[in-house]
């Protein structure tokens, strides 16, 4: 894969993370499905004052957990398909927090398997250890990156415009939750099948691409 089509592959993938955590920060009252950061916080402020919401931000933090580990899994059983193989986990997790929906599931229920599915998602790219990390669903570290690069790239010790790729990143995720708070507007959680289709195409692309020589 050429450096420029993995950049759009993760600016792509990050514009859908910020998508799916915008629709499920809606529909759970202001926590997060990939931002565990927040999550972790609030879970800090529930155990302290005693409060009742701890197992919401817990459950998210555990499930997050539980796909990183489920996404990295696949990615290292098969150089191959694993990037196929997550993103088929990610559209399970999408068809998953519908039908609990449907069912009249709470949301704080079905949108703890989107946590899974962000967690997941990370391992589609696996980070090179150098660059922007491409297909994050989080941006803190990234826009830390960004300031760093920058100051390197000023005392001549990093590429100049390495840390306008970083920013890149953070912009994908912003643009992809205004999308999805707009699109939840009009479509309510329907609206996560916009991403689910990017996810369907790109695993479909991912899995025709596969070098017949890996396993």
């Amino acid at each position: 894969m050429t450096p420029q089509r993995r950049l759009m592959l993760g600016l792509l993938l990050t514009a859908c993370a910020g998508f799916i955590d915008v629709v499920g920060f809606i529909e759970l009252g202001g926590y997060f499905t990939s931002f565990m950061s927040g999550n972790t916080t609030q879970l800090g402020a529930a155990i302290g004052g005693m409060e009742q919401l701890v197992a919401l931000p817990a459950g998210l933090v555990a499930m997050f957990f539980g796909g990183s580990f489920i996404g990295a899994f696949l990615g290292y059983r098969s150089r191959r398909w694993g990037p196929s193989m997550v993103l088929a986990f990610v559209i399970a997790t999408l068809g998953v927090a519908l039908a609990l929906r449907a069912a009249g599931w709470p949301a704080a229920q079905a949108m703890m398997v989107l946590a899974a599915g962000a967690g997941a998602q990370n391992a589609t790219l696996p980070f090179s250890g150098s660059g922007a990390r491409l297909g994050a669903t989080f941006v803190t570290g990234t826009l830390f990156a960004a300031g760093q690069d920058l100051a390197a790239a000023i005392l001549g010790k990093a590429p100049p415009w390495r840390w306008l790729q970083q920013l890149q990143v953070w912009t994908a995720l912003l643009v992809g939750g205004l999308a999805g708070a707009l699109l939840y507007g009009r479509f309510g959680l329907e609206a996560i099948l916009a991403p689910g289709l990017i996810y369907l195409v790109m695993m479909i692309g991912f899995a025709l691409k596969s070098p017949a020589g890996q396993s």
